[in-house]
């Protein structure tokens, strides 16, 4: 009977071998199917759409490159772009900073968890409800800001409708929930940081900037490569804040692309325009990722 039995299950090699192929295929096969049809489709889509003059209830024209010819021509694009650069170079100020808070929050003295949990309250809460409360900070007539500035007899200065600061202003307010994450990823970073690499470094004489640059940041690159990435892409998909605080004033100047593309598209009901804006910012997004993503199978190889 344990004979039959024996033969009964055997399976051969090539049929495991195909087994062991296949089954990947099949759990991830379902992953793909909803990507495929709510993130691939709908980028064809769109890049489909830009080379049309559509408002999103008649039959679309095709117009070729007319879309991006125009939007080369569209003072507000440039101005998008170049709000849009300023996010992206000022945002990276959360790494910094987030890693020193997070310095100094990985010690063990009393009351550390609540002083954790108040530099941790702004990644949780609603980017809608940090616009409104940086709104009320910036507010000219009773914000707190210019209670401060009153302190130090400067006169009242209204951020957000001032041309030149509006955007610096929206930024700083972006920075406040983005530190708060990249403080949590160099927090759990530093959890898994070898101590006796530390030790042997202490003992060797390496103190202070010396013992993080040569040993403490090494050991926390996957940190730093996640917090790069994903502050970039927070940073050229900015929407909601502007959204909320200005609406892309005054005057368009604190215009982002993704608050142009939303205007353009449902506002001014030329949904192939919008669509031209949100391919580019699809392209200017592509290049990031795939630089760094480069950046990184280049970096594992080397380490191997």
């Amino acid at each position: 009977m344990a004979v039959v039995q024996s033969a009964s299950t055997y399976v051969p090699a090539r049929s495991r071998w195909s087994q062991q192929r296949i089954a990947p295929w099949v759990f991830v096969a379902p992953g793909l199917l909803f990507f495929t049809v709510y993130v691939i489709y709908p980028i064809g889509q769109s890049f489909l759409i830009g080379f049309s003059d559509w408002d999103g209830f008649s039959d679309p024209v095709r117009i070729g490159l007319g879309n991006y010819a125009e939007l080369f021509d569209d003072d507000r694009f440039w101005t998008a772009i170049w709000n849009n650069v300023l996010w992206l170079v000022l945002f990276l100020l959360a790494l910094p900073i987030g890693l020193a808070i997070a310095l100094f929050l990985n010690q063990n003295v009393f009351g550390i968890r609540l002083i954790k949990s108040l530099f941790f309250f702004p990644f949780v809460i609603s980017q809608v409800v940090v616009g409104l409360v940086f709104a009320w900070f910036y507010d000219p007539n009773n914000g707190l800001l210019n209670e401060v500035l009153a302190l130090f007899s400067l006169g009242p200065t209204a951020i957000l409708s001032d041309e030149n600061a509006v955007t610096y202003g929206i930024i700083a307010a972006g920075l406040w929930p983005q530190v708060a994450y990249c403080m949590i990823l160099y927090l759990t970073g530093l959890n898994s940081v070898d101590p006796e690499q530390i030790e042997a470094a202490r003992l060797d004489g390496a103190r202070g900037l010396k013992l993080l640059w040569f040993v403490v940041l090494p050991q926390l690159r996957p940190a730093t490569f996640i917090a790069l990435v994903v502050t970039m892409i927070g940073a050229l998909r900015s929407f909601d804040l502007v959204q909320v605080m200005t609406d892309g004033g005054p005057f368009g100047q604190s215009l982002v692309l993704g608050l142009f593309m939303y205007h353009s598209a449902l506002f001014e009901y030329r949904m192939g325009y919008g669509a031209a804006i949100a391919t580019m910012l699809f392209l200017i997004m592509s290049v990031f990722i795939a630089y760094f993503l480069w950046r990184m199978v280049r970096t594992e190889r080397a380490a191997n």
